[in-house]
């Protein structure tokens, strides 16, 4: 069944992207698609950036949809940032268990975190949380590395 709704969740994503480029519209919609046909607590993108403040590459928060969200999290913090640190998709059953959780809402129980490559080089993460427990696992993360992967093919310049 999550096969089913991947694929076409997949094919959904293409048109919408088809002839776009921008970063910011890109990633706004593909939140809301998956918002909207997954009916997930939290779904966005962090985008790495360099903190005017400090100097110092983080993880900003992008378009996303559902609850007030963190605005910065740093490498290695969390599971968006340890996705990051890490170059690849992290799943989590239950985020209590994860060392160095960040709640930024406590409605959340567990979260995938899937990284976006350009030019070799992570340039955002999509996170997404579930108000239940135990929701992701290794089929959400290989429709949704795809998902990420017709995400960075499209975008020309992050």
């Amino acid at each position: 069944m999550k096969q089913a709704f991947y694929k076409e969740l997949l094919k959904q994503l293409a048109a919408l992207i088809d002839g776009e480029s921008d970063m910011v519209a890109i990633m706004a919609n593909v939140s809301a698609l998956i918002k909207e046909q997954a009916g997930h607590h939290w779904v966005g993108f962090y985008i790495v950036r360099d903190n005017p403040a400090t100097n110092v590459r983080e993880l900003c928060l992008g378009p996303f949809q559902g609850p007030v969200a963190c605005y910065r999290i740093g490498y290695g913090k969390g599971v968006c940032g340890t996705a990051w640190a890490r170059r690849e998709t992290v799943v989590v059953p239950d985020v209590e268990a994860f060392p160095g959780h960040i709640a930024c809402s406590s409605l959340s129980r567990s979260e995938i975190v899937v990284p976006v490559f350009k030019d070799d080089e992570v340039t955002a993460v999509l996170d997404i949380d579930s108000a239940e427990p135990g929701t992701f696992d290794s089929t959400d993360a290989q429709y949704l590395e795809q998902a990420c992967m017709m995400i960075s093919e499209a975008v020309k310049s992050y």
